[in-house]
């Protein structure tokens, strides 16, 4: 396989295999295993097709590989099934191994949501063993009463139909013991039941043939960890309320299902460990971290939690072996396991041991300068042997002085010595030979040095020299080397106290960031709305030529420039703008709009008529008015209606009309109204002023009968007009108006 975890691969390779004769089937099963050595579903291919050609050897073998690996009913039901093939022609001594084996099978798998068939096969197997005598019998029943006990307490799909199959049992052999025996099971069964409801909603969202593989970040993957953590949690919790012992060989059945299928996640396994350690159970704890180092043996992290294990125990030798692991042949160990492995040599055998493994980790060719900084600041802080730290970062200069990192961190040993002379020093050499580009944080911190130890002259002489020395890195060099404000927030700012609001840091920034890039010329972006080739040259607007995909600009060739000198009123009016239209600029003067607007104005609704005259003065770029209007002509704008007969509101020279003086005196009307029918409208309308004007009956026969008859009128108005209106309840009084 190209991709060794390659699902769709390893089921075409799992398919060819049941079409070839078990000789040759047997490496290709081998290499699926090998791959996924949690794979129930092949695991079962496998010994099947070993158990079709009566190879019991081979299927025993098999079954010892696998059997505790892969706790799945299906493969399991299959070992029962080759055990009792093979023992029953093997008389009592068969039958003994076959009743062991489904004990085996249950006391692993018989707490399985779907281990109900297995618990009825059990049963059904005991009940056919031969009994001659009473005694016999009489032990047959007293086995076949504690395995129904044991399984109606077992939240299963059938658990349900193995009640009634107990109750059936008991009944049969005596009504009055069964009486008891049923009353006194029945609550643990009702809460088997609720917790079987309850533990199917989480099991529904497992995938019981997912592959483990490793974790590729996949939706499907994240929701099958999700639904594993869930029931973890839920088994936990016990929910049924059974005993500790029991509780816990159920959290472990799951944890083994869970890895079946999250083989390669170190959480799931350091979490089942750490359960087991927290238990008391530290044994069964390291058997899983053994466990899980060899399902991954690169993991870092699992042999450091299985050390830690050994550790916290006394096992000091065991932990040593652990660490000694991380290492491997020595030319794969990373530095971090050779701190590690000087930090466990401290706490377990001495400083004498640390400082010999230390003096062989620095002839290791994977050796950084973080073991040397390890192992100082050790040295200084747990031995409190300052002499021999600062001798331990002498000796790492020479080697890294090349690292920023290391000076750093040498830097800030000093610091704690109060050695000022060794650090400017220190620094000194360090900057000689650093490249400028890599310098940046050395300067930094030389810097700050200077800004707690030194004078005002030293401090200034260390930011000019700074820049300077990064004034080269870049481009815009001059403009690195000229003073700002930012620089004396620099000097004078402490820890999280500034001389200024966060506003003026802000804005020093945005202005540094400006000096850096005055000399850019940004690239002018392509109109997006078309537009004739003599409208983009007179623009002045040049275009790119790669536009960005699927980007609109404005056109800004129809801007106009705003002038807040110029002056709203009829002068501006009278001026026509560049498209050729009346601008609107400002709300009706005491002397009235002038004639065109007002004309315009004539042919609008009498709402949007009184819209336009609470308009504010517009003082900025005229907007185009016919745009404007010719919207606002095509929107469906709700009106009053009033009685027939009222005149259209007048355009006044004063201030616009209240709401409420339009909705009385100016009612908006169809204007494709049939001449004829002027009567039947104006009598309509008085009936409905009428309707309207009369109190509320209290009778809800009146009520109904007022509803009815709104009804009726309205249907008759609307037949007589291309438009619509309707009316507002007769209960609540309200008026609505719809025009089309």
């Amino acid at each position: 396989m190209t991709d060794k975890y390659n699902v769709e691969a390893a089921e075409i390779l799992a398919n060819e295999a049941l079409r070839l004769p078990i000789s040759e089937a047997v490496p290709i099963y081998e290499q699926l295993l090998s791959t996924f050595p949690t794979a129930a579903k092949y695991w079962k291919q496998y010994v099947e097709a070993h158990m079709a050609v009566n190879n019991d050897d081979a299927t025993k073998q098999i079954f010892s590989r696998c059997l505790l690996n892969c706790l799945q009913i299906p493969l399991w039901r299959c070992y029962i099934r080759f055990i009792r093939k093979v023992n029953d022609k093997r008389g009592n001594e068969g039958q003994e191994e076959t009743r062991k084996a489904f004990d085996f099978m249950l006391n692993y798998v018989g707490a399985d949501i779907a281990s109900g068939p297995v618990w009825m096969e059990y049963i059904a197997f005991l009940r056919s063993l031969p009994a001659p005598t009473a005694q016999e019998e009489s032990q047959r029943m007293t086995s076949v009463r504690k395995i129904y006990q044991r399984a109606i307490v077992t939240p299963t799909h059938h658990v349900e139909q193995l009640w009634r199959d107990y109750e059936n049992f008991e009944n049969s052999i005596s009504r009055a013991l069964a009486k008891g025996l049923v009353s006194e099971y029945q609550p643990k069964y009702n809460s088997a039941r609720a917790v079987y409801r309850e533990r199917k909603k989480y099991t529904d969202e497992i995938d019981w043939n997912m592959l483990a593989i490793p974790p590729s970040g996949s939706s499907k993957e994240e929701m099958q960890w999700m639904a594993w953590k869930k029931l973890l949690a839920f088994e936990k919790a016990n929910p049924q309320r059974i005993d500790s012992a029991s509780a816990n060989k159920r959290i472990v059945f799951t944890y083994e299902q869970c890895l079946m299928y999250l083989y390669h996640y170190p959480d799931i396994w350091y979490e089942y460990a750490t359960w087991h350690a927290k238990a008391g159970s530290v044994d069964s704890a390291i058997k899983v971290f053994q466990r899980a180092l060899k399902a991954l043996p690169e993991s870092e992290m699992l042999r450091y939690a299985y050390a830690e294990l050994e550790e916290s125990r006394g096992a000091i030798q065991a932990a040593k072996k652990v660490y000694e692991s991380l290492f491997g042949d020595g030319s794969n160990a990373s530095a971090l396991s050779h701190i590690q492995f000087i930090r466990f040599l401290r706490r377990s055998e001495g400083v004498e041991a640390a400082r010999k493994y230390f003096v062989d980790a620095r002839k290791s060719p994977n050796c950084t300068y973080h073991v040397y900084v390890a192992y100082a600041m050790m040295a200084f802080c747990l031995d409190k042997d300052a002499k021999m730290a600062h001798n331990v970062f002498e000796a790492g200069l020479k080697r890294f002085m090349h690292e920023p990192g290391y000076i750093l961190e040498y830097a800030d040993f000093l610091y704690r010595l109060n050695d000022d002379r060794n650090i400017r020093a220190l620094f000194e050499r360090a900057l000689s030979s650093l490249p400028p580009e890599e310098s940046v944080e050395v300067w930094k911190k030389f810097t700050q040095f200077e800004q707690t130890y030194g004078d005002l002259a030293s401090m200034l002489k260390v930011e000019q020299r700074r820049k300077e020395a990064l004034s080269r890195t870049g481009d815009d060099g001059a403009s690195e080397l000229e003073s700002s404000l930012h620089d004396v927030v620099s000097r004078y700012s402490f820890m999280d106290l500034w001389p200024c609001s966060s506003n003026d840091l802000d804005h020093l920034a945005r202005q540094e960031w400006l000096a850096r890039n005055i000399n850019k010329k940004p690239d002018k972006p392509t109109l997006g709305i078309e537009a004739g080739s003599a409208d983009k040259t007179t623009s002045g607007v040049s275009s790119n030529t790669n536009p960005p995909a699927k980007v609109v600009y404005p056109d800004t060739s129809k801007m106009t420039v705003y002038d807040p000198r110029q002056i709203p009123g009829p002068a501006a009016l009278a001026a026509p703008s560049a498209s050729g239209t009346l601008p609107y600029s400002g709300p009706f003067s005491s002397n009235g709009p002038p004639n065109a607007l007002n004309d315009i104005l004539k042919s609008l609704p009498p709402a949007f008529a009184a819209f336009i005259a609470n308009l504010p003065a517009v003082e900025g770029p005229s907007p185009d008015a016919d745009f404007v209007i010719s919207v606002c002509l095509q929107s469906n704008i709700p009106a009053a209606t009033g009685k027939s007969g009222t005149a259209p509101l007048p355009l006044q020279s004063g201030a616009a009309p209240s709401t409420s003086d339009l909705s009385d005196s100016s009612k908006f009307r169809p204007r494709d109204r049939q001449p004829g029918k002027r009567k039947d409208m104006d009598r309509q309308e008085d009936d409905e002023s009428t309707i309207q004007s009369q109190p509320l009956p209290r009778d809800l026969f009146k009520i109904r009968q007022l509803q009815k008859n709104r009804v009726g009128n309205s249907s008759r108005v609307t037949s007589s007009y291309t438009g619509s209106a309707s009316y507002g309840s007769a209960l609540s009084g309200d008026l609505s108006g719809s025009t089309s």
